[in-house]
């Protein structure tokens, strides 16, 4: 296995979407189940025996001489129009792992496991990291009532998918506390880019705190109200936007409106409403925590004085997640000479496999730091780093 071999793989997962011409894979679907039928082909071509839980993550293992079991993986399924790399990649590059020792006849002191997530993304349900939080045992029953965008129940699609909802428990970790969990993944930014690096070891997942934010002003005729006496709501959010972006100061933090809507939202006629949706993001919880309680107040300064009304309404908030310094330090030696630590501001399933183990990620690098997009690019050249890097981990560990 080589990273040109891994990259075929990636490309013929990327037929196994429900919306020709683009790469769309949900949870529980007829595309994961397609996808499922390549990649445990894969596993047991590596040696390993394969089988598929309740909630629809493949587990595949390959046996060691002692009773330990390291975990190695990541996520199937994708966004809407995705890119071909954000998750399946990581299975691939672990799967690719394990198949050169098979190749060699190799055989770890501890047992390989790669689990391959049923959904992280939560594209289907909007429930982020069913897989994973259902190996953590951090499922939420009540997400089985969720319907999707056709009415169907998240219970009707895990029986059709062949998993028992109500047996999603029995899905949690039950051996014992595993060595730890490795996640390869595409960086989804610029910075190893920047550094001319193909690879870097994660330092920490950010944590993230998310918002609904509305500003209620009282709409008008736009050619009949003086601008003096207006109550426009869009004026009030444009500042607010304005501020979040002045968050780019501060080297540690991201923050983002994403979405934002304005009503009635007609040419003529003066926005009385605008709803948007706030992200903050950092590896330290601490400045996290700050930077959100100054923008909130800053919303209340801009309403206050555009004489509108605010409504903030939590919508999540995650801690930051720091990596294992003991996986952190093999993961660094594995590389070598001019290893790099980054942050990873975006989520991934390591968040809720950390309360079950150590945790130890490694970035690829990605062309233009581009992700979630059709656009998502690695090299093989790339891609056979990280599999010699995965291999070098495997030994030094072996080796402890």
């Amino acid at each position: 296995m080589d990273g040109r071999s891994v990259l075929e793989r990636c490309d013929l997962l990327a037929t196994c979407t429900e919306e020709p011409g683009r790469i769309t894979r949900p949870f529980a679907s007829d595309a994961m189940r397609h996808a499922h039928q390549y990649v445990e082909d894969w596993m047991r071509q590596a040696g390993m025996t394969a089988r598929r839980d309740n909630i629809g993550n493949l587990h595949a293992r390959y046996e060691g001489s002692g009773d330990a079991t390291l975990l190695l993986g990541s996520h199937l399924d994708s966004v809407r129009d995705a890119g071909r790399y954000d998750g399946p990649l990581g299975v691939m590059v672990a799967i690719a792992a394990v198949q050169r020792l098979h190749d060699a006849g190799k055989q770890l002191p501890f047992a390989v496991e790669v689990l391959a997530f049923a959904d992280e993304e939560g594209l289907r349900f909007g429930s982020t990291y069913l897989g994973s939080r259902a190996v953590a045992g951090r499922f939420d029953p009540r997400d089985l009532e969720r319907t999707d965008s056709r009415g169907v129940a998240m219970a009707e699609a895990v029986q059709a998918f062949g998993g028992d909802p109500s047996k999603i428990g029995e899905d949690r970790w039950s051996g014992d506390r595993p060595l730890g969990y490795i996640e390869v993944h595409i960086e989804q930014g610029p910075v190893l880019e920047s550094l001319g690096l193909p690879v870097g070891v994660v330092s920490a997942i950010a944590g993230q705190s998310r918002f609904e934010i509305t500003f209620t002003g009282e709409a008008g005729h736009a050619g009949t109200v003086p601008m003096a006496q207006r109550r426009d709501a869009l004026v009030g959010a444009s500042i607010f936007v304005e501020a979040v972006d002045a968050v780019r100061e501060n080297p540690d933090l991201v923050a983002t409106v994403g979405r934002l809507s304005v009503r009635p939202g007609a040419a003529n006629v003066i926005p009385g409403e605008v709803n948007l949706s706030l992200d903050v993001r950092s590896p330290d919880d601490e400045t996290r925590e700050v930077e959100c309680e100054h923008l909130l107040k800053l919303a209340g300064e801009i309403a206050r004085r555009r004489n509108l009304e605010l409504t903030v309404s939590p919508v999540s908030e995650r801690p930051a997640v720091g990596c294992s310094p003991r996986m952190i330090a093999l993961l660094l030696k594995a590389i070598g000479e001019g290893a790099v630590e980054v942050p990873s501001g975006a989520g991934h399933d390591g968040v809720y496999m950390s309360e079950i183990t150590e945790i130890g990620m490694l970035f690829v690098r990605c062309k233009g730091g581009i992700s979630h997009n059709p656009a998502e690019s690695v090299t093989a050249g790339d891609v056979a780093v990280a599999i010699d890097v995965l291999g070098r981990f495997l030994q030094l560990l072996a080796e402890e």
